[in-house]
């Protein structure tokens, strides 16, 4: 027993604010406790102010009481606004924790993905169009964490689509022989790059410094994407600021091809509203297996967060690369003779495969460069109106800048052992000014809890491509006045470092493009008690094509012309996902999209998916939009404790009013073939002739991993396996007797069979080993179209391994070697009637020396 007089300071936040823990008080502790005081000390001050004697109270008897029940609304109220008022009458921590970044979970950790399995990404960066997991999201995706592209060493984003199954490399078109080109489940997706769900219109090579993840997103875009994506797309997740903790990461590359490489990435949180993240990028370097080729980079971007209100998120950022150094164009193709085969050629293949020595440089190290720059900016905002209402709004402005002078090792003479150099080049600059609304509403109906996102968006994209002229080849012994230079020794070229006389100049003779489009879509998740999950979408682009320059008769510039074209593009997608087990799904999906003229962006002729601006009289050369459908159906599983995910899927895609090909003997045959584009060209050579209303079909089965199958064991991989094949045609063949049309041919660019698989596994608490495995199928070379000249990729299968040591909490060395066995293979073969090929790294050492504070 004892005499209690509370006084009016007694508090149940100050024993929050005394005590260590109190994870272990519920609602209902924290309700009871502060009733309790609050009569003590009501009952207190009562006693002071009265005449009656003091209240003597026995110590508490511990009794029986029932099963705490769940916190009603007005108890978490009071709850959180007693922990509020105990935060702020605490002082300062006396020291912050030294190092946030090191070990553990780390500060820099993506939010996207499993904390204790960062190759299993569990969501996708837009919550809006997809706002279920991924094992609910009736899509095959295939998404690269941050880690992942540091296991891969992929320091840029053809590095790691291209150890990616089922995501091939195609070379530039029209003019373009730069520029990330990909092709997705077969399908062209060199302009359905997205940086944070806008449109990445500029026609460059991108890095990675900046990227927190990258999502390959396979089918149809429909409504999520807009115009193209028929194979897919690919959104890149840039590195954002976070008020979580601040951290300082420095990574630092030297490598046996000359790679000197410095990568910064800073947070520094200035107050818990407000956050800045800065990132800078150096790098000095040559290719392992290729003479005289450099890679040199540079960039930043900084990216800040404020969140004024818990309902309001302002935020902007800003990225520059900048990309430059020695273009290498790759080595000729070997054709001994006609082809043997409907596809492949005699004995013919790149000349690297003939006696040519890999690292033999066919360009003028005097006069070719590149330079590959991007200034991308962004700001937006996400206000919640109510919990269950959102508002976000997005705007981006783009300049991109392809600048570039190369040799083409082209026409080689097989007798004489000799080839053409043929010099290209390109300015193109490339703007881009976009602006996303959309809004989010959460609602239940019947039991269905619907997340439905209404979006509203608008971009100009705008492009002028020019050339170089007095490239002063024909300075050279033996040179042409089209400035190409003949009869050069195959195996040793002899003007390497000749020089080539005075510094080129622009043509003055630029086209330029204008692509206009407004979208409106509406996308519905609809989830039923976790059970059946049903998700569709429309969208409609009203899209412009405007295209102004100088055309060409015989070769020569002609007046000037111009030339516009507008398309409604209706487009949807429906999904249904059903979930037997909490930790499995299946599900099937159907979309639509549409590839209308031109909105490959880099081409500016029906040859290459463009529009020309001068038809030259012939009407034909405008087509209609090409129209996709593809159906998926497939299952996906998280296993071992759910930090692993499986994913299976069967796939088809169709494609109709498909642009073709053919060379045919002269203008007026090419005339009498309906609806055929044409340019004249010199002379009496072949016309080449376009036409639309071929139709083709690719199917095949996608698998995937990724996660960890013990706490140690880490893996990622895929394995796709396709089938193509030409279903219409308007082409007749040049081998009439044995293939009447293209029909039964299988496509251009596309790797049949692709494999992939990186893993990692933990010895020690100091040391983890790891390596990498990919392989792709031999590819067809051929028209935009089908596989029909005789020329082909060979396959191969390249193997890649790291070890890594952690030295302590903060400093961390990676050993990592590139193309183990120096394998020779090659990236991608250009389209055309005197192919040329590009020739993929040889074996690289690198040690990576990374430091996380």
């Amino acid at each position: 027993m004892s005499n209690v007089k509370a006084p009016r300071s007694l508090r149940f936040d100050a024993a929050l604010v005394a005590g260590n823990d109190n994870s272990n008080y519920s609602g209902t502790k924290v309700s009871a406790v502060a009733s309790l005081i609050a009569v003590a000390s009501f009952s207190g001050a009562e006693a002071q102010q009265s005449n009656l004697p003091p209240v003597t109270v026995d110590a508490p008897v511990a009794r029986p009481r029932p099963a705490a029940s769940k916190p009603t609304p007005d108890h978490v109220r009071a709850r959180t606004a007693l922990r509020r008022a105990a935060r702020s009458s605490q002082p300062a921590q006396a020291t912050a924790v030294p190092f946030p970044n090191a070990g553990g979970l780390r500060a820099d950790r993506n939010p996207y993905a499993d904390a204790a399995a960062p190759y299993k990404v569990d969501h996708l960066q837009s919550s809006g169009k997809f706002p279920e997991p991924l094992l609910n999201t009736p899509k095959t995706v295939t998404v690269l964490s941050k880690e992942v592209l540091e296991d891969k060493n992929a320091t840029t984003l053809k590095q790691a689509v291209l150890s990616t199954a089922g995501v091939t490399l195609g070379t530039g078109e029209g003019g373009n022989a730069f520029g990330d080109r990909f092709f997705i489940r077969g399908f062209d997706a060199r302009n359905d790059v997205f940086l944070d769900g806008v449109r990445d219109a500029g026609v460059s090579v991108r890095e990675n410094f900046f990227t927190e993840q990258v999502e390959i997103l396979r089918g149809p875009g429909s409504s999520f994407a807009g115009r193209g994506t028929t194979g897919g797309a690919i959104n890149i997740v840039t590195k954002q600021a976070t008020t979580e903790k601040s951290f300082y990461n420095m990574d630092t590359t030297f490598a046996t091809d000359h790679t000197k490489r410095v990568v910064l990435d800073v947070n520094q949180v200035i107050s818990p509203t407000l956050a800045v993240r800065a990132g800078g990028l150096f790098q000095d370097a040559g290719v392992a297996g290729r003479d005289y080729v450099k890679d040199d980079r540079d960039g930043g971007f900084i990216a800040a967060k404020w969140t004024p209100l818990d309902t309001v998120k302002l935020y902007a950022n800003y990225i520059h690369t900048n990309l430059h150094g020695l273009p290498d164009f790759g080595v000729p193709y070997y054709r001994p003779g006609a082809p043997k085969s409907q596809y492949t050629s005699t004995d013919g293949g790149p000349y690297t495969d003939f006696g040519v020595n890999r690292n033999t440089f066919y360009g003028l190290v005097n006069r070719d460069y590149y330079s590959i720059k991007q200034d991308i900016g962004t700001v937006g905002g996400e206000v919640a109106i109510t919990p269950d209402l959102a508002l976000s709004n997005k705007t981006r402005y783009q300049r991109s800048v392809l600048d570039y002078i190369g040799t083409l090792p082209e026409g080689p003479n097989v007798a004489a052992g000799t080839v053409s150099l043929n010099p290209q080049s390109r300015y193109q600059v490339t703007e881009n000014v976009a602006n996303q609304t959309e809004a989010t509403y959460k609602f239940s109906v019947a039991g269905w809890k619907n997340t439905a996102l209404g979006g509203v968006e608008v971009s100009r994209e705008i492009a002028s491509i020019d050339k170089y002229t007095g490239l002063s080849s024909e300075q050279l012994p033996g040179g042409m006045a089209s400035g190409s230079i003949p009869n050069v020794n195959v195996f040793a070229p002899q003007f390497t470092f000749a020089n080539v006389g005075t510094n080129p100049t622009w043509a003055g003779l630029p086209t330029k493009t204008a692509i206009d489009t407004k979208s409106v879509y509406l996308i519905d998740s609809a989830n039923y008690n976790d059970f059946v999950i049903l998700n569709g979408g429309v969208r409609f682009d009203d899209y412009t094509i405007r295209l102004s320059g100088f055309g060409t008769q015989n070769n020569v510039p002609n007046s000037f012309g111009a030339q516009e074209q507008h398309y409604g593009l209706p487009n949807f997608n429906l999904g249904v996902t059903l979930k037997p087990l909490p930790i499995g799904s299946v599900y099937a999906a159907y979309a639509t999209s549409s590839n209308p003229v031109g909105s490959e962006f880099d081409g500016s002729s029906a040859q290459y998916g463009g529009l020309a601006p001068v038809l030259n009289g012939n009407p034909n050369q405008i087509f209609g939009p090409e129209k996709n459908k593809a159906i998926e159906v497939g299952t996906k599983w998280e296993l071992f404790d759910r930090h692993l995910l499986l994913t299976a899927a069967l796939f088809q895609t169709e494609k109709e009013n498909a642009r073709e090909s053919q060379n045919v003997g002269s203008a007026t045959a090419a005339a009498a073939i309906p609806g055929c584009s044409y340019n004249l060209p010199a002379g009496s050579g072949n016309v080449s002739c376009i036409t639309a209303g071929a139709a083709y079909r690719i199917r095949g089965i996608d698998l995937g991993v990724g996660g960890k199958l013990t706490d140690k064991w880490s893996v990622f991989g895929g394995l796709v396996l396709m089938q193509s094949e030409v279903t219409k045609s308007l082409v007749p063949s040049a081998q009439p007797l044995l293939y009447p049309t293209n029909v039964g041919r299988p496509l251009a660019n596309v790797a049949h069979q692709s494999f992939s698989l990186l893993t990692k596994y933990q010895l020690t608490d100091v040391w983890e080993i790891g390596g990498q495995a990919v392989y792709r199928s031999k590819m067809y070379g051929g028209t935009f179209l089908a596989a029909n000249q005789g020329t082909v990729l060979p396959s191969y299968s390249r193997f890649d391994t790291f070890v890594e040591a952690k030295i302590d909490p903060n400093w961390t060395a990676k050993l990592y070697v590139a193309n183990i066995t120096n394998k020779l293979y090659y990236d991608a073969l250009y389209q055309s009637a005197t192919p040329f090929v590009f020739v993929a790294p040889g074996r690289s050492v690198s040690m990576i020396l990374s430091a996380r504070f």
